[in-house]
């Protein structure tokens, strides 16, 4: 196997050993540059064990899951299936979407339609939506409960909006739901059929699925956790296995940092949508987030001196993924985290450190903290 240059390297094994001592139980990147691809892992796969976590193991990508889907709606688009200038009502009149709503504001966070995992304000408010997370140990024994995406979205709609259509960004797993269920609607197919159809086998990734309601991963898989109080103990619960239903299209999906790699390489080259609609997705709405703004489906990051990298990040049941490329995808980098979390997200400072400091590393420039 080829490697990043030794420098190069030996960073990003310090970064990693960092990140361990950060608190983060595994972690495992893939890079692929101008010296061929590079991957390692540290930590450990179990708590309470000493093996690595794998570099090939399967793992739940958060929202990376939303790319996915995007391109799949732009694919459809490209079909003639989906105007994305369309109101979503038009195709979805079974909601009480409101009617200015249309598909890019959908896949761009400017519907304002209520976040259903729950709404967090600039001055600390939050408006809980089902028990996400951040909701404890109502989360934890609810973990294997099946939510239906209909229901998601029905709930979301039922408060109130945050904003007026068009009117201003805010990031909300409801978008992407009902970006879902329009590609259902349009195609009479899941949208598990329908990534299999245009991303899936096109780009011979087999190791990438759209789980659905089961709860298992495949083999090899790191473990993940979720610490609780309980009165004044404290519990930590493996959480590896989990109905992932919950956050459905806006973080289900199963993949390996290969088959992620494999994905936004052939994105951001165009062989997935076509150059006139790949600009459409690099056309951003600013977010407030400090040289990251969001087009359809993806950030677009702006480093210093000028470069540019395409990314989408994910956090989901004690698992984070990353996916960075520049844009001729002849840099790109892969990874995924594995952590103990909580409702108070304490490893969210310490998984913003090493983002900045990845970047560093493989793209040469700084970034500023960014959403997931």
């Amino acid at each position: 196997m080829t490697t990043t240059n030794t420098i190069a390297r030996q960073d990003l094994q310090q970064i990693m050993r960092e990140m361990i001592d950060a608190g983060f139980v595994g972690v495992a990147l893939r890079v692929n540059d101008e010296h061929g691809e590079w991957v390692d892992s540290a930590g450990v796969s179990e708590l309470g064990t000493t093996a690595k976590p794998p570099v090939d193991a399967f793992v739940r990508v958060g929202s990376n899951t939303k790319t996915f889907t995007a391109t799949v709606v732009l694919r459809l688009v490209d079909e003639g299936r989906i105007d994305l200038d369309a109101p979503v009502l038009g195709y979805l009149p079974e909601f009480a979407l409101d009617e200015r709503i249309t598909v890019r504001m959908l896949l761009q966070h400017t519907s304002g339609v209520f976040n259903y995992t729950g709404e967090f304000y600039p001055d600390g408010t939050i408006v809980a939506g089902i028990p996400s997370t951040i909701a404890g140990k109502e989360w934890l024994d609810k973990r294997f409960d099946t939510y239906l995406p209909e229901d998601l979205v029905t709930l979301a709609l039922a408060k109130p909006a945050r904003f007026e259509p068009g009117t201003d960004w805010s990031y909300s797993n409801t978008n992407y739901v009902i970006a879902r269920l329009l590609v259902e609607k349009v195609t009479g197919n899941s949208l598990a059929e329908e990534m299999r159809r245009l991303i899936f086998e096109p780009l011979g990734m087999t190791d990438t699925s759209c789980p659905g309601t089961s709860t298992e991963l495949p083999e090899p898989h790191p473990h993940t956790y979720y610490r609780y109080l309980e009165g004044d103990e404290q519990h930590t619960v493996d959480i590896t296995e989990h109905n992932p239903s919950w956050i459905s299209t806006g973080g289900d999906m199963i993949s390996t940092t290969a088959d992620l790699h494999t994905f936004i390489t052939a994105l951001v080259r165009g062989q997935l949508v076509p150059r006139p609609l790949l600009a459409e997705m690099y056309t951003t709405r600013a977010t407030g987030i400090p040289n990251m703004d969001y087009g359809l489906g993806v950030f677009v990051l702006e480093l210093d001196g000028g470069a540019t990298v395409i990314t989408h990040n994910g956090g989901m049941g004690g698992f984070g993924a990353l996916m960075f490329s520049t844009p001729d995808g002849n840099t790109t980098l892969t990874a995924y985290l594995t952590c103990v979390e909580d409702a108070e997200m304490s490893i969210a400072p310490a998984f913003q450190v090493a983002q900045k400091q990845l970047i560093d590393a493989v793209f040469g420039g700084r970034a500023d903290e960014r959403a997931s």
